[in-house]
């Protein structure tokens, strides 16, 4: 009960507890415990003694307890108490074995948390009688003071043991609260029926309610087909676009209008009919308990995730810890990048474990961080990968005040992403980015703990804005956002065998190629022979199939052949980052995510670009002079996009732009083609770093055709 002449908090006989700054008997593995178990067991332990490699759960301090710093007055002893004054309440500090009297303590007392109310006195209160109040939906008996009569404002607080009254309860995301008076006769524990939004609900009365009484309860939220239609987000991108459904979860929907509007490569009729762009499939994830196998021995042997096909995959709207719905993914997607970052930031530090409850100190050998970091990521619980990290390179005396968690995640991921780990290969397309090596295993029998760790590790940088300086191929960054993958995502992975495979599409008989529904692979040196579908070996290819073997290869050589390594760097990412946060950015942004915008050198990429066609001898043409004009006028984030555009990656190497590679891994300087027979759109052809450009009459042509293009990704492979 509230009480208006009480102006002071109890203060109880409460021992403060209390640490010497300048003890050195604090045993430092008090005060956490080591998930690794290679703490020291006991109460002490020697100063001089250096933690073993690991992670470590460090204790928080208690949001309901602040500390001060006292020092022990003259003619205090060890095991004596003496007084002292926080907050205006007098508290006994014992002071500790090994101090003495001018020594510096720092105690800790319960926090007090006073909040103030202001109520007017009812007609007919006297002096000495209760009224009621309500604070915050709930009801405070306050006590009249002497003297204070009918009409007058008093102030008066809670008693510091009883918790401040709950806030009104929220909605839960996707859903909508209702309030509804009990009926007369419904007893506590008998469900009433009644009409909410429409539609006929048993609602149950809660326990010491009575009729008349006032309870809430909350449905899922009910759309028609209308309202429905209203939420969609749409990327620019490949004609793909996420719709709401009834569900209230996010599907994809391909939209061939939105695709030609988008710029994306018109519908090419073949011999064979097939449409590269819808025929589109997004990996899932399978619980544990439920992973698929397969009786014979296939490509899909035993596996955690599978393709299914793009229409039928969808995502949750919500997030658990956060007030997100589809509501504020459809607003959100709409806006700006930097916009977009801001908001995913504000998130992530909603999903953040508070600092007072705890963080994760991660310690390591520089000498042997993969190894050290590998095994002490993994001994975290799920639960823990969101507080806050603390790194400490283990002979390096170091403060992490940032530092040293960008030495951190830096050294790591050139570690683990190194092809001389074994984990992941060179793409073939554009060596400044990384592909998962479907033979992994043979070369470290723990390569799958290591893809979990690989995962755990991109998501805790992108949830603590660290920057990670490797780039993956583009497949990878759709199936980290359950983007549809189409035969077009073989181009940056084998441009050679994804151009033989179109190729199939206008021959008159397929047949005549003898072909099976088989791949080939190389292990080290021994070729072995793998079925793209059950007795695939026995199956022909001609060109009523041909479309069932696109799509098997497609699902093969883009994830099947990875699917163990796949999924465990997807179990491990998510651990971290909840998928529908990333619903708001395409597969492009979510590399700028990840490994920042790069810093680019304008001077250096002019002066290492090489002019052909129409430009050739001319880097004083006017169309040139257009372009460079235009591009140094950009953002940071639309410089990128044009590399993106043109190379297949943000990244610039770190000698500068005259080490570009091509597929090949030759030198391929960033290129500017003259083309005549090029209209509207500029075109890039990504395995040699080169963008053909129309001959446009304006600058502000250019600018208009040259931004859209970078922002719709309509880029492509060349032959030459």
């Amino acid at each position: 009960m509230g009480n208006s002449d009480s102006s002071t908090a109890s203060a109880n006989a409460t021992l403060a507890s209390s640490s010497a700054i300048n003890s050195p008997s604090t045993s430092a593995s008090a005060a956490h415990s080591a998930y690794s178990g290679n703490s020291a067991t006991g109460g002490s332990q020697s100063a001089s003694m250096v933690a073993p490699p690991g992670a470590y759960k460090m204790a928080g301090q208690p949001r309901n307890h602040q500390r001060f710093y006292v020092t022990i007055p003259r003619g205090v002893r060890p095991g004596q108490h003496f007084a002292v004054l926080v907050n205006g309440q007098q508290m006994m500090v014992r002071c500790p074995e090994g101090n003495r009297p001018g020594d510096r303590l720092i105690v800790t007392s319960p926090r007090t948390q006073v909040q103030q109310y202001v109520v007017t006195v009812p007609n007919n209160v006297r002096a000495g009688e209760q009224f009621r109040v309500m604070i915050n939906t709930q009801e405070v008996m306050v006590t009249c003071p002497r003297g204070v009569k009918p009409g007058q404002r008093v102030t008066f607080q809670l008693p510091q043991n009883e918790p401040p009254p709950r806030p009104p309860q929220q909605a839960a995301p996707n859903h909508q609260m209702f309030e509804v008076t009990v009926p007369e006769g419904v007893k506590p524990g008998t469900p009433f029926a009644l009409i909410a939004n429409g539609q006929r609900v048993m609602v149950t009365c809660p326990p010491n309610v009575r009729p008349g009484q006032k309870i809430r309860f909350q449905l899922p939220i009910q759309l028609s087909n209308e309202q429905l239609q209203a939420f969609s987000v749409s990327y620019d991108k490949d004609g793909w676009m996420r719709c709401l459904g009834n569900d209230l979860k996010f599907h994809w929907v391909y939209n061939k209008s939105t695709a030609a509007n988008d710029g994306c490569k018109p519908y090419q009729e073949h011999k064979t009919p097939f449409d590269i762009d819808m025929h589109a499939f997004v990996r899932e994830v399978l619980p544990i308990n439920s992973q698929e196998s397969w009786s014979r021995g296939s490509a899909i042997a035993k596996q955690k995730i599978r393709y299914i096909d793009a229409t039928q995959y969808a995502i949750e709207t919500s997030v658990k810890g956060t007030q997100v719905n589809y509501q504020d993914l459809n607003s959100v997607a709409q806006k700006s990048f930097q916009e977009k970052v801001e908001w995913l930031k504000s998130q992530f530090s909603s999903l953040r474990t508070p600092w007072d409850e705890g963080h994760i100190k991660l310690k390591v050998r520089r000498q042997s961080i993969l190894q050290d970091a590998m095994d002490a990521i993994e001994s975290i619980e799920e639960g823990d990968m969101r507080k806050v990290f603390r790194f400490e390179f283990i002979g390096e005396p170091a403060l992490d005040a940032g530092g040293v968690a960008r030495e951190f995640f830096s050294c790591i991921c050139e570690q683990i992403f190194n092809p001389d780990c074994g984990l992941f290969l060179y793409s073939a397309v554009n060596q400044m980015c990384m592909q998962i090596n479907p033979n992994s295993g043979i070369a470290n029998e723990d390569h799958l703990r290591y893809f979990h760790t690989a995962g755990r590790i991109l998501g805790k940088a992108l949830m603590d804005g660290q920057i990670t300086p490797v780039h993956l191929v583009q497949p990878l960054y759709k199936h980290l956002m359950g983007w549809p993958v189409t035969l077009r995502d073989l181009e940056h992975i084998d441009d050679q065998v994804y151009r033989n495979l179109v190729e199939l599409l206008d021959f008159d008989d397929v047949g005549m190629l003898f072909l099976e529904f088989v791949v080939t692979e190389d292990k080290l040196g021994v070729t072995e022979t793998v079925d793209l579908i059950p007795d695939g070996s026995e199956i022909t290819v001609d060109n009523k199939n041909l479309p069932e073997y696109l799509d098997a290869q497609l699902k093969y050589r883009t994830m099947y052949r990875i699917s163990n390594q796949l999924s465990e760097l997807l179990r491990g990412f998510y651990e971290v980052v909840p998928e529908p946060l990333l619903a708001v950015f395409d597969f492009q942004e979510i590399e700028l995510l990840l490994h920042g915008l790069p810093n680019i050198d304008m001077d250096d990429w002019m002066a290492h670009t090489e002019y052909t066609g129409e430009f050739a001898n001319q880097s004083s043409h006017k169309v040139v002079q257009w372009f460079w004009d235009t591009v140094r006028g950009f953002e940071q984030e639309q410089k990128a996009k044009l590399l993106q555009f043109v190379t297949g990656t943000s990244g610039v190497p770190i000698q500068g732009f005259g080490y570009l590679q091509g597929n090949d891994g030759n030198v391929r300087k960033f290129t500017l083609h003259g083309d005549k027979n090029v209209k509207v759109f500029p075109r890039a052809h990504t395995c040699f770093n080169r963008i053909d450009m129309p001959i446009y009459k304006s600058k502000a042509e250019l600018s208009k055709y040259l931004t859209m293009a970078i922002s719709m990704e309509s880029s492509g492979f060349g032959i030459e």
